[in-house]
């Protein structure tokens, strides 16, 4: 609370601040695409060096490493789509679909853990699972992907400079490590926010997102989950919270589907499996992991970084706008606003009574949360796919 009091007068003061206006500064700093973030967390066990990311890029978009060739991370995690796929449910072999939306990659070395539910600690253990769900690369296990890696030229060489191991010595612990830093090297920062909260330029936020910002951190108490800190902002608290997605829909059915899923995992069911193939059992969400009541219908904090370039939201990818999102969350962690609200409901949503105009200018503020590289990358593609190239 003593972190939340202060934030809350310093961003008040920048508020009252940004009411008046002010010459341009002919000294500003040189951009920092990493403005506004802490120091990405590297593993001890798996430094960064350009080769091992360089090698990562590779693996990450190796569609080789699924049963009929045609999935790799990048189908569901794609640049022109700042790192998501834009679908409610991404596509994996053979044309099947899961049960979640795939969250972005960008920024997620600052998660504490990994996938929607947090069931995989890090990214190294994260990388290993999409390959052999069922739904996605469809493999039985990582043999293929491990006969792929031991036998190519290029990856035989890569391996051997990068981590001093071929043949038989090279197993999925150095493929996963491998991508993991490549994963840890999609990071940014430098939004609009960062600069109007981080460096003080008061003319970075037009007054809707300045408004927007005050509501972000009062009446709609946004950040109680997705932090800002007086020097950096991940906007995300890395825990888990029922928000009324998805679990409202099977609320009655909740009993006896939390009893079949503990059942199927005492007898040896993989969880990763479970969630992507079993729509109910996937709104069970983090009590897959914890098997606590406490944690049904709960999911992890995105970060809300990018997040006008990254639609369909949440886990479900049900609701298709900001605006859908805003309103949601207005409504109590229903949608729509006459639903019934779950019994496993975090005790922080509830109705916020915010106005059309501020619904408005709460998402004015979300999409000045895009960073540039993203928001030109997204764009670029945009055009190159509509056949609208600017020169």
């Amino acid at each position: 609370m003593r972190l939340l009091s202060v934030l809350t007068l310093s961003i008040t003061a920048l508020f009252a601040q940004a009411q008046t206006t002010a010459a341009p500064e002919t000294n500003a700093p040189a951009a920092n695409p990493l403005l506004g973030l802490p120091p990405v967390p590297i593993p001890a066990d798996n430094p960064q060096t350009p080769a091992k990311i360089a090698l990562g890029d590779k693996l990450f978009h190796d569609a080789r490493f699924s049963i009929d060739g045609t999935v790799s991370c990048a189908t569901c995690h794609s640049e022109k789509h700042a790192f998501t796929d834009g679908k409610q449910f991404s596509t994996g072999h053979h044309g099947l679909t899961g049960t979640r939306n795939a969250p972005t990659v960008v920024n997620a070395a600052f998660y504490t853990s990994q996938f929607w539910d947090g069931r995989e600690p890090d990214l190294e253990g994260q990388s290993k699972q999409p390959p052999v769900n069922p739904v996605e690369g469809g493999l039985a296990n990582h043999e293929p992907i491990l006969q792929i890696v031991r036998t190519d030229p290029d990856y035989k060489k890569a391996f051997t400079e990068v981590f001093g191991v071929a043949d038989a010595k090279l197993t999925m612990d150095h493929v996963a490590k491998a991508i993991a830093s490549f994963e840890r090297s999609i990071v940014s920062g430098n939004s609009p926010f960062d600069r109007y909260y981080i460096q003080g330029d008061k003319r970075a936020l037009n007054a809707a997102q300045v408004r927007g910002f005050q509501l972000f951190i009062d009446q709609g108490r946004c950040v109680s989950c997705h932090t800002i800190e007086n020097d950096q902002a991940l906007f995300t608290d890395s825990k888990f919270h029922n928000i009324g997605i998805g679990i409202n829909a099977i609320q009655d059915d909740v009993p006896r589907l939390a009893g079949a899923f503990l059942e199927a995992k005492a007898k040896g069911g993989d969880v990763d499996q479970i969630v992507l193939t079993d729509k109910k059992s996937s709104e069970l969400g983090r009590f897959v992991v914890t098997d606590k009541m406490t944690a049904i219908g709960a999911f992890k904090t995105p970060t809300l970084r990018n997040i006008d370039l990254t639609a369909p939201y949440m886990h479900d990818g049900s609701l298709k706008t900001l605006k859908e999102v805003v309103i949601h969350y207005n409504n109590g962690g229903v949608t729509p606003a006459d639903a019934k609200v779950n019994d496993f409901l975090s005790g922080g949503i509830r109705p916020l009574n915010l106005t059309e105009a501020q619904i408005n200018d709460l998402v004015e503020f979300l999409k000045a949360l895009t960073s540039p590289q993203f928001a030109q990358t997204v764009t670029a593609a945009a055009q190159q796919e509509t056949g609208h190239v600017s020169h």
